[in-house]
């Protein structure tokens, strides 16, 4: 019965020998086809995030809804609760706010705004 058992364990052994027991080593070395694509790319900014949502009211007895956004370069007007809001823009914080026939500066308290067809008044809160 040993006779018979030596040949099979011999094979074995022969057979585990000829394994490479190394661990295999993964690796990246393959460029990235588009760094530089990114690398060129210009940064990225990101929208700003809400500074107040103020109802005001004009001069002429109407309502106007405004959302300031930080940064000071961007708000949206309502001139309705459930309007269209219209994005208004500047170059650079400070400058008039324009867009679409309406143009308003100020802050979160008073504004003076104007809407396309209307003159230039005064917007408060409260």
């Amino acid at each position: 019965m040993i006779i018979r058992i030596l040949p099979a364990v011999a094979v074995a052994l022969l057979a585990l020998s000829a394994c490479d027991n190394k661990p295999t080593e993964v690796t990246n070395v393959a460029p990235d086809p588009m760094a530089s694509v990114l690398a060129n790319k210009a940064p990225i900014e990101l929208p700003p995030s809400i500074k107040a949502d103020v109802s005001l009211r004009c001069k002429d007895n109407s309502l106007a809804f405004v959302t300031f956004f930080d940064g000071d370069k961007q708000v949206l007007v309502k001139t309705s609760k459930n309007g269209t809001p219209v994005k208004l823009t500047a170059d650079k914080a400070g400058d008039p706010l324009k867009a679409d026939g309406y143009e308003m500066t100020g802050n979160p308290k008073a504004v003076t705004l104007t809407e396309p067809g209307k003159p230039a008044q005064l917007c408060k809160v409260g």
